[in-house]
């Protein structure tokens, strides 16, 4: 219940401090020095860590400074803060989810095409760089207990349709009816049902796995409780979700003013796993550290990526 009251006021923050992008001077948005790179993040643990990360890269190693504007709501949000000019980066962008949000694309599962699509139409409508993914997706995921796992031989969700019939499943509400990638598609693209599911909220469904209540639930790639329940996610073998893969965006503006951020950034391509990428969501989320202690703390360890120590 604290976490609900804490995110809705956050939303609450988030869409007062999107009024003010276009006509107020706020620290961290508009009117900042040429030499300080603005960084929109979103409020998700991740996208807060990966912003302070880009933050620590720039410090490092260029001769800029760089804030971060966080907290903003949505991904609508933070593209809208690049495309009117009151930030430079986007700390994380989805591909499928940029694909149909913002482009307004139809939607599709092929990861090739929707990277160029993304790719492309980010450049030619909107003057924005998209850059190598961070190596992590985060996306849904089946996930079972280790034991479970074990018992049934489980590797893939193709394995679970031996089982099916009667496994007690959980899911996120909003996925239950949702188009292109939801339940109802699920079935056709796999061509087996669970015997009985129960939408909930998703902060209750890794209680509720841990708990024996459930056999198996459809939870984030990920988020840290996946690290700290030592829940096994199985393999999508059918590509049934479209690539969430996620990556950093800039300004083309930016870029050309300080040509230097485009090293930076690719420094950071392919640099942080799923399993990375939970456990520093798990260091937030579960050991209650902050983001960017969190996010020092792993540069630091791997040396800001530039090889030397």
């Amino acid at each position: 219940m604290k976490k609900q009251l804490r995110n809705w006021f956050i939303g609450l923050f988030a869409s007062l401090s999107i009024i003010l992008l276009s006509g107020c001077s706020l620290p961290g948005l508009s009117g900042g020095s040429q030499n300080t790179i603005r960084i929109a993040a979103q409020n998700t643990t991740e996208q807060q860590i990966m912003a302070y990360m880009i933050q620590g890269m720039i410090q490092h190693n260029t001769k800029l400074d760089a804030s971060i504007i966080n907290n903003l709501g949505s991904g609508n949000v933070s593209f809208n803060a690049l495309k009117n000019g009151d930030a430079d980066i986007s700390a994380i962008r989805f591909y499928g989810t940029d694909l149909t949000t913002i482009l307004n694309e139809k939607f599709q599962r092929d990861p090739q095409k929707v990277v160029k699509t993304v790719t492309t139409d980010f450049q030619d409508r909107y003057q924005m760089t998209y850059f190598k993914t961070y190596g992590f997706a985060d996306t849904y995921a089946w996930m079972v207990k280790p034991e479970f796992a074990k018992k049934h031989h489980l590797e893939t969700v193709s394995d679970l349709q031996k089982l099916a019939p009667q496994m007690t499943v959980g899911i996120d509400q909003i996925w239950q009816n949702r188009q292109g990638d939801g339940y109802p598609a699920f079935q056709e693209t796999y061509g087996y049902k669970f015997g009985t599911v129960h939408p909930m909220q998703t902060g209750l469904l890794y209680d509720a796995l841990a708990a024996n209540k459930m056999d198996a639930i459809l939870g984030y790639s990920t988020d840290g409780r996946v690290a700290s329940y030592h829940l096994k996610l199985l393999k999508d073998d059918r590509h049934f979700f479209p690539p969430y893969d996620a990556s950093a965006v800039a300004t083309n503006a930016v870029l050309k003013a300080h040509p230097e951020l485009t090293e930076v950034l690719d420094r950071l391509a392919g640099k942080i796993s799923l399993k990375t990428m939970q456990q520093l969501n798990y260091q937030v989320d579960d050991q209650l550290q902050e983001p960017q202690t969190v996010a020092n703390n792993f540069l630091k360890k791997n040396h800001y990526f530039t090889g030397g120590h």
